[in-house]
């Protein structure tokens, strides 16, 4: 036959489960894909600064 545990020990156990899922949960959401960095076509150019100058 199952022995009864403390009372403290279920809530020390209850507890711990809070605990470990509230870690999941945020672990979860912030896993999310990293965000694409846009550049703006026109601000790179090809041409030499001293083409550009002149």
């Amino acid at each position: 036959m199952l022995e009864r545990t403390r009372i403290t020990g279920r809530y020390a156990r209850g507890f711990a489960a809070a605990v470990a899922a509230v870690v999941a949960l945020v672990l979860a959401a912030n896993a999310g894909p990293a965000k694409a960095v846009h550049h703006e076509p026109g601000t790179r150019t090809t041409a030499p600064v001293e083409a550009a100058v002149r």
